[in-house]
């Protein structure tokens, strides 16, 4: 019996040391064979639990935005489309009348920030609404293959009555700083027209209520329904002191590489502000580059002019139909009947529509080619102080006129 135990004894031995030798070569990661394929990584984060609303619950409706007024129906309008004009506003009235040199001038050619706002209520309130100088012409080719231009049919809300407004001279000269008026407009950091300066103290300021583009974009804002489509107006722009406060002209006698970098830089700040007027409803034309009497100009200094006004200007508003006519003064004297030189001139630059200075709204439409001559209505103190009676469709002169304005130049009313 003994001797069959003993092998019995030793295989049962042998089969345990195989199995102890085993177990830690499988068991340890050090010298194990990697798997075919990697175990699935655990997550050590528990499961976030999963919210299940209640039977009885009902999610709130998503937030509806109430809808505006409907657009107004608009009509077929052909009759007489208004247009005034005016030059920057007088933002301080005691520093413009100080008994200074040119008080007489900004007397005669301004109207103050308050005359500006009472004369936009009065022009709301008679039922005007502001329309595009470019979209009452408009040129085409007629049956005999020429090209001429046309009155077009504007499309207005019931009992409103268009109106165009310009500005002139909207490039903040160096002979009004000091003197009430701000330096410049800026973009601010919303995006939108601001205007620098200085207050009666001496203090910068940053504003929107001192200058016609920022007291206009305001009062449009505020009263919708005074413009067509969000338009606002014309600028015109001359171009021998820069445009808009910042000196971007060149000089014929300064080429220093100093004056060459600022001008640079002038013409880079003025960019984004042109763009964001551009797209805020604002348009431009032209004014001559040197504010020239072009009826007295011979015809070299007004074509050199032009080329200057495309050149430093043009570049930086972009193409413009529209010429505005310094004093008035019409292109070879008498543009109305006659078409000139000059006149062709200015047509062959793109020039369509030519805007002088009268007493009552006048178009005419060129029958020798494509140009349309019409007359604008100044709101100035000239006006202000004698032709109470002209503007009487437009404001009471009563009403509106600043009681800041010198005393010794008095009034017919």
């Amino acid at each position: 019996m003994k001797k069959l135990m003993i092998p019995a004894l030793a295989s049962a031995v042998t089969a345990c040391l195989l199995i102890i030798l085993f177990i830690p070569a499988c068991g340890d990661s050090r010298s194990a064979e990697p798997p075919d394929a990697s175990p699935a990584p655990v997550s050590m984060s528990p499961t976030p639990p999963v919210y299940v609303p209640p039977v009885w619950y009902t999610p709130p409706p998503p937030p509806v935005t109430p809808p505006g007024p409907p657009p107004p129906e608009l009509f077929p309008y052909d009759g007489v489309v208004e247009h005034l004009f005016f030059h920057e506003v007088i933002a301080f009235p005691e520093l413009a009348f100080n008994g200074g040199p040119d008080q007489r001038g900004y007397d005669d050619y301004m109207v103050t920030v308050s005359e500006f706002n009472l004369i936009l209520e009065s022009l709301y309130r008679n039922d005007f609404i502001l329309v595009n100088m470019n979209d009452v012409w408009s040129e085409f080719t007629n049956e005999n293959g020429e090209r001429r231009m046309r009155r077009n049919t504007l499309m207005l809300p019931e009992g409103k009555k268009p109106l165009i407004l310009s500005f002139d001279d909207i490039n903040f000269y160096e002979y009004m700083r000091g003197f009430g008026f701000m330096d410049r407009l800026i973009l601010g950091s919303d995006g939108e027209i601001w205007a620098i300066g200085f207050d009666p103290d001496g203090n910068e300021i940053i504003t929107q209520d001192y200058t016609v583009v920022t007291i206009l974009d305001k009062f449009v804002e505020a009263n919708p329904d005074f413009s067509l489509g969000g338009v606002k107006g014309c600028i015109a722009l001359t171009g021998y002191e820069g445009i808009l406060g910042y000196r971007t002209q060149s000089s014929r006698t300064n080429d220093t590489q100093e004056f060459r970098l600022n001008r640079m830089q002038e013409v880079a700040r003025v960019r984004p502000v042109v763009q964001r007027l551009k797209e805020t409803g604002w348009y431009f034309a032209s004014h001559s580059f040197g504010h020239i009497n072009l009826d007295t100009s011979s015809l070299q200094r007004v074509q050199d002019d032009a080329l200057r006004w495309m050149d430093e200007v043009g570049s930086l508003v972009g193409e413009t139909q529209l010429f505005i006519y310094p004093f008035g003064s019409r292109l070879d004297g008498g543009d109305v009947w006659d078409t000139g030189p000059a006149f062709l001139f200015y047509h062959d630059l793109g020039f369509r529509i030519f805007a002088s200075v009268g007493f009552e709204p006048f178009t005419r439409l060129k029958p020798d080619i494509a140009a349309v001559v019409c007359d604008r209505m100044n709101v100035d103190g000239i006006t202000l102080r004698r032709q109470r009676d002209r503007f009487s469709r437009f404001y009471d002169v009563a009403e509106v006129f600043d009681p800041m304005r010198p005393v010794e130049y008095g009034t017919n009313w």
